[in-house]
């Protein structure tokens, strides 16, 4: 088990929090803090990992990333379109344990031959799928997270999320072996979070609602759990 999807399964917190610079509609979600600052309080609040966004319809870019893992003890997701395997290499220079990889932007072949990479460079693939013909295009599930994205890239996740899309697939999901299915986007509340971890999901992946939020530290305490 690497050591990313060893930290989603065995958080006591099944939360992956993101640092994420703007939301999609574009307004800002850090304001005047430090994006550094956000991601060491998510790591005082006792989160197991962190997934910062390098893509430029967020705000985000590489520094970002570099600063973040540069400061934080976490495994850290670099959340952005990757398709080629120099981004792959450039993502574990910059200290990634995990990278995204989006299902439904790369053919079957592409997104094998990615997989492979990857794991090849050390890096766990999280790979985000809408649909259960994504999910069985998934290989090497078992050394995968399988992510679940509740929005539309297509309009880039400016449309509402639909949470059960997460619960339709699951079952899909576990059927493939993997260890760390997630679900991820439009997560807005605790209840709502609750409400995917009780019904299988080991995490889920959690940006402007924790960044919007007055209280992160309180959001997240109400997702702890027992140890597994």
């Amino acid at each position: 088990m690497s050591r990313f999807i060893h930290a989603v399964v065995g958080a006591a917190i099944p939360v992956i929090p993101e640092v994420k610079v703007r939301a999609a509609d574009g307004v800002s979600l850090v304001g005047e803090r430090s994006p550094v600052a956000i991601a060491a309080a998510y790591e005082a609040a006792g989160v197991g990992c962190l997934s910062v966004v390098t893509g430029r319809w967020f705000g985000g870019d590489l520094r970002l990333l570099s600063d973040v893992t540069a400061r934080c003890g976490l495994p850290v997701l670099q959340k952005d379109f990757l398709t080629r395997e120099a981004q792959l290499i450039q993502a574990r220079e910059l200290g990634a344990a995990a990278v995204l990889l989006t299902a439904a932007l790369l053919p079957q072949r592409v997104l094998a031959t990615l997989v492979d990479k990857a794991l090849v460079l050390g890096l766990t693939p999280f790979v985000e799928v809408v649909n259960e013909a994504e999910v069985s295009a998934v290989p090497h599930a078992d050394e995968c997270v399988i992510a679940v994205n509740n929005k539309d890239i297509q309009v880039h996740e400016r449309g509402p999320a639909d949470l059960s899309r997460s619960e339709r697939l699951l079952p899909a999901i576990r059927a493939t072996g993997c260890l760390a299915p997630v679900s991820a986007s439009g997560i807005d509340h605790p209840a709502q979070a609750a409400r995917l971890v009780r019904a299988g999901f080991v995490a889920v992946l959690v940006g402007t609602g924790l960044l919007r939020s007055p209280d992160p530290a309180t959001w997240l305490s109400r997702l702890t759990v027992a140890p597994r």
